[in-house]
């Protein structure tokens, strides 16, 4: 009798990363293949907090976890410590875990390795283990392409090894691809450390870019085919959406708050600015006082999603003196929000983001209207898609001491809200991603029927 399908979903252990591998699970556990999803300790824990209690018996899906390295007590948001550490020591205890479960029942046995490209050691582990090796790029066409076009930039002298850029021009990997500046690529950081990190996770890629038997892409072909065209192999099975109500809690680090949703049911329609920047974005006094300010200047009800960990000197966000009393008729702040469910209600206006490709996919697929503020890595990229390929959104602009002021957010957000041709072009953007997800002839729809059929007939 044929075994059935069974999947090891591996993603890098941060948000972003975290919650498209985590729907993209459900979605493979949803056609009936045996899912497991492997994280680290920490994120595991947090992960099933955020999850109900039958989550495994109902759906075809476990979860593990995989020692990082690092002791308990030890800094997990050291990005440059906790990087290492995983790279040191996860690809042993993933080859143990691999070769425990495999060598112990046969109707159990992992027939393919699904991996974040982030962790691309694992596609080389899953080749060794003489399993179907998948890779997943959790973001978006053009930053991929420049990945791939690495050792073109480093043979040129554009970059060197560390991914400074030596020439002062725009970085072009097609005519029809928004060039990239040396302060819009993804790894650019005035820390070299925290460059060499970033630098770190597109190098890794080509690397382990020739292990991958599938190849997905969290993208949408008509709307990032001039990127993705310059990828050989690519599946695109974006945008990776919460299919199912259990969808909508995978992969949150944060417990979600879902006051907000019948918040939003008493606003008038199409007139709140959702505001939320990710879950690594940080700023300081100043700007968050400026955000503020900029927001009540509006007269338009907001919902602001305000982390713990926003302030960047680790102290709780103290917002200005008699704010929240000023605003409490028309503002609602919670510490994490039900993103996708928030986009879609219709009492939602714009999206004031820090345009991370998560957050991106979902703004577009709901038809909203993007203020954007880009904070590190492809997010900048991704800023220039909405608004100059795209057109479905503004940029904010930062003044001579590098602050977005109070009348510039203020300014931005009543033009956008004023602009008939971004919320057409929001809408007509809308219909192609939903056009993309459906059953007869979407591009990606098709794309990850067939790669379900593929992993069904191993």
């Amino acid at each position: 009798m044929k075994r059935q399908p069974h999947a090891l979903v591996i993603p890098y252990p941060a948000q972003g990363h975290v919650a498209p591998l985590m729907k993209l699970a459900l979605q493979i556990a949803s056609h009936g293949v045996q899912v497991t999803f492997a994280n680290t300790e920490s994120t595991h824990a947090k992960i099933k907090a955020s999850l109900p209690e039958n989550v495994e018996e109902a759906h075809l899906i476990s979860f593990v976890s995989l020692p990082d390295g690092m002791e308990p007590d030890d800094d997990r948001t050291d990005w440059v410590k906790l990087n290492d550490s995983i790279h040191r020591t996860m690809p042993g205890y993933l080859e143990d875990f691999i070769l425990k479960v495999n060598g112990s029942n046969a109707n159990q046995k992992f027939t393919c390795v699904v991996a974040d490209t982030s962790v691309g050691w694992a596609l080389e582990l899953a080749k060794k283990a003489g399993l179907q090796a998948v890779a997943v790029w959790p973001a978006g066409g053009p930053c991929l392409a420049l990945a791939l076009h690495l050792p073109q930039l480093l043979e040129a002298g554009i970059i060197d090894t560390d991914g400074t850029v030596l020439k002062d021009e725009a970085i072009s990997v097609s005519k029809d691809v928004p060039a990239w500046t040396s302060t819009e690529i993804g790894w650019g950081f005035p820390d070299p450390v925290f460059q060499k990190l970033f630098f770190g996770f597109y190098t890794i890629f080509p690397q382990y870019y020739k292990f991958h038997d599938w190849f997905l892409c969290n993208s949408i072909y008509e709307l990032d085919s001039a990127a993705l065209q310059l990828v050989p192999n690519v599946l695109p099975i974006g945008p990776l959406l919460a299919s199912n109500h259990l969808a909508t809690f995978a992969g949150n680090l944060w417990p979600q708050d879902s006051t907000c949703l019948q918040w939003l049911d008493n606003q008038a329609s199409g007139s709140v600015i959702y505001v939320a920047f990710g879950s690594s974005t940080t700023v300081d006094s100043q700007q968050l006082h400026e955000l503020a300010f900029g927001l009540e200047l509006t007269g338009q009800p907001f919902l602001w999603v305000i982390r713990s960990d926003l302030m960047n000197d680790g102290s709780l966000a103290k917002l200005p003196e008699g704010f929240i009393n000023r605003v409490s008729n028309r503002a609602k702040f919670v510490e994490w929000a039900p993103q996708e469910e928030v986009l879609a209600h219709p009492s939602v206006a714009c999206f004031m983001s820090h345009c991370g490709w998560n957050s991106t996919m979902e703004g577009l697929t709901m038809g909203v209207p993007f203020l954007c503020w880009p904070y590190l890595a492809d997010q900048f990229c991704n800023r220039n898609y909405i608004c100059d390929v795209w057109r479905i959104g503004l940029g904010l602009r930062k003044d001579e001491h590098g602050v977005i002021t109070r009348n510039e957010i203020s300014s931005k957000i009543k033009t956008l809200l004023s602009s008939q041709d971004i919320k057409a072009n929001a809408v007509h953007v809308k219909e192609v991603a939903r056009k993309s997800l459906h059953e007869s002839g979407g591009s990606s729809c098709r794309n990850f029927n067939n790669f379900i059929q593929h992993i069904k007939s191993i």
